[in-house]
């Protein structure tokens, strides 16, 4: 069923994030806003005095609306009392929580601009954004995190109030505070200043796979009509529950997973963790699910795992219940005819098909999936087992969506059609441009920037390279600057490729590589537990770094690989590879934040290994 049209909260009946907030709380009191586990994240309030705020340990617990802007109103007074002046900038840190929300709508509320971190950043990263916007005040989460802070202190000396949700014991750091002491044990919500929505609101940095990141100035216009021109394509219904594990600095989870959901007075549950998250969907039971490929790329490695070590008529069953479905879902598009194995489905769904998507939580009717390409051969099995998933596309300078596809017509291959209000074009090189109101202010301090992302007319180039179908949906085809030009003139999109190496479970990173080289090589990163397995079959020791080297040992992953490898052009072939244990990670500077790998730091760590493998070529 549909939401109430007077249910969904319009832009301009908002006017602003908070406003927004402020609206759902007026029509909506005492629904469940939010669901989260006490024993990872409690409420902000420890005073027995706290309206309402009963603790349970080891639980998940509910919170409604008219809860949430009670504490809002205590972060408010708590900010307010530093004098902070309309603009400055804080930042939060944190796991996704109740406390997310209740800091960054109390700041919005006092006419602050909000500065979004990534928990697992490094502290040098850290550091230069909270220099380069000018942060008044950090809220993060841990003791673990102020150990990290702690290496990068004497770079902080702008920061006026480092605040804690746990409390920290034997520090004498004297802008520090727990949240215990940092808030009052109740006070007033007060009127926000006056605020236009197309003020600034939110800095988001760009975790860029070269250089200094970026911040991305969104003001409240931005992300408000982005959200609600959304619902056109993804539906979102206040009787919805979502399941929110991707971080809320990832604009896509905040503008979806976040205010579109104030916006249409959905219930969100708060993932504990990524590694329990197959748990929390088993007991949250979401209807809708956002997410980035990789997740359900895991999902569909662990399936095809589990097939392989199961009997041959397991398999061909699964394959069955795939194939059959993705035929339904074809027709039921208006894109196939009906066939006789459809009669099977009945059988196909309660065998093979509901027992997977039991493990999703069995409630799901959409799963929207961004940040990245889905390769289509994940999308078709998960459609075919009869979880839509949608695929959408855009940038944290577009607020972030771009375009989506709609479940009545649904191309899974492509990433969608133009979202409400957003006009895309094609540029120099099949560039993808983009113009609306989602498109950003510009870069923070950067107007060089900013001038080299937007032109005068106010198109962005997304760097992205698109063609568009006769139907109007998008399909991403490679990067301006993301394509390699091997020396004989060949060009290969080397992200399409590592996605479809990253099909075999072996690996759990890759790269290829090759600019200016006569042929490709691939570095990559063995999953463990693969790894050992595929060592046991060949009858080699896994331990041993010599494995990595053994030439039989290459000789049979180069043939996995090209098998995964079949549908690229002929040119497009990996002839050698550097097999890595060490895993790419945010710590060792060979990942962003959002998990991209660093191109060129990874070159310049394997260097030498690169080098030996163009050796005698």
């Amino acid at each position: 069923m549909q939401a109430k049209p007077n249910d969904v909260i319009t832009p301009e009946r908002a006017g602003t994030l908070h406003g927004l907030l402020l609206e759902r709380v007026r029509r909506s009191p005492n629904k469940v806003a939010y669901r989260y586990f006490s024993s990872d994240i409690t409420p902000a309030s420890r005073h027995e005095s706290a309206p309402k705020l009963r603790f349970q340990k080891n639980a998940w617990r509910d919170i409604t609306w008219r809860e949430v802007l009670v504490e809002v109103a205590r972060w408010q007074a708590a900010l307010a009392e530093l004098k902070l002046q309309r603009g400055d900038r804080v930042a939060i840190m944190l796991r996704n929580s109740p406390q997310w929300v209740m800091f960054d709508q109390a700041a919005m509320s006092l006419g602050l601009v909000v500065v979004p971190l990534y928990t697992v950043d490094r502290p040098d990263n850290i550091a230069y954004i909270i220099n380069d916007v000018d942060v008044k005040v950090l809220l993060f989460e841990s003791a673990e995190q102020w150990q990290e802070l702690r290496t990068v202190r004497d770079q902080l000396g702008g920061v006026l109030r480092f605040v804690s949700i746990d409390k920290l014991t034997n520090e004498k750091e004297p802008r520090l505070k727990s949240t215990a002491e940092f808030l009052p044990a109740t006070a007033q919500l007060q009127a926000a200043p006056p605020c236009q929505m197309n003020d600034l609101a939110s800095v988001i940095y760009t975790s860029g796979t070269t250089g200094k990141p970026k911040g991305v100035m969104l003001s409240h216009a931005n992300m408000l009509t982005n959200a609600h021109a959304c619902l056109d394509t993804f539906a979102v219904h206040g009787d919805d529950l979502f399941l929110s594990f991707l971080p809320l600095s990832h604009t896509f989870e905040r503008t979806l997973g976040y205010y579109l959901t104030v916006m249409t007075g959905a219930t969100v549950a708060f993932a504990r963790s990524i590694t329990q998250l197959s748990e929390d969907l088993q007991t949250i039971h979401p209807t809708l699910l956002i997410s980035v490929p990789r997740i359900y790329e895991r999902v569909y490695g662990a399936i095809k795992s589990k097939l392989d070590e199961g009997s041959a008529l397991k398999r061909k069953l699964f394959h069955l219940a795939v194939e059959t479905g993705w035929a339904r879902f074809e027709h039921e598009q208006g894109r196939g005819s009906w066939k006789i194995s459809f009669l099977l489905w009945p059988v196909l769904q309660k065998l093979v098909a509901q027992k997977i998507l039991d493990k999703l939580g069995g409630r799901l009717r959409v799963a929207i999936s961004g940040g990245a390409a889905l390769a289509p051969e994940i999308s078709r099995v998960f459609v075919g087992l009869g979880l839509p998933i949608v695929q959408g596309y855009g940038l944290t300078e577009t607020s972030p969506v771009i375009a989506g596809n709609k479940m009545e017509n649904n191309f899974p291959d492509s990433v969608g059609q133009p979202i409400r209000d957003v006009q895309v074009r094609l540029g120099e090189q099949n560039a993808l441009l983009v113009k609306g109101p989602n498109v950003m202010l510009g870069y923070w301090n950067n107007p060089e920037a900013t001038k080299a992302m937007i032109d005068a007319e106010g198109w962005l180039n997304t760097g992205d390279i698109a063609r568009f179908s006769d139907t109007g949906h998008i399909y991403i085809t490679g990067r301006t600057k993301e394509i390699i030009v091997m020396s004989n003139g060949e060009k290969v999109p080397p992200t399409d490729m590592e996605q479809a190496i990253l099909h075999d479970p072996l690996f759990d990173q890759v790269m290829v590589f090759g600019e200016a080289h006569p042929y490709l090589v691939a570095l990559a990163v063995l999953n463990p537990e693969t790894w050992l397995k595929f060592a046991k079959e060949s009858g080699i020791r896994a331990d041993m770094p010599e494995s990595l080297t053994d030439s039989r040992v290459q000789g049979e992953i180069l043939k996995r690989i090209a098998l995964s490898l079949r549908g690229f052009p002929g040119y497009a072939k990996v002839l050698r590879i550097l097999l890595l244990q060490e895993p790419w990670t945010i710590d060792n500077d060979l990942l962003t934040p959002t998990l991209k790998v660093k191109r060129a730091k990874v070159v310049e760590k394997y260097t030498a290994q690169i080098k030996q493998l163009y050796e005698g070529h």
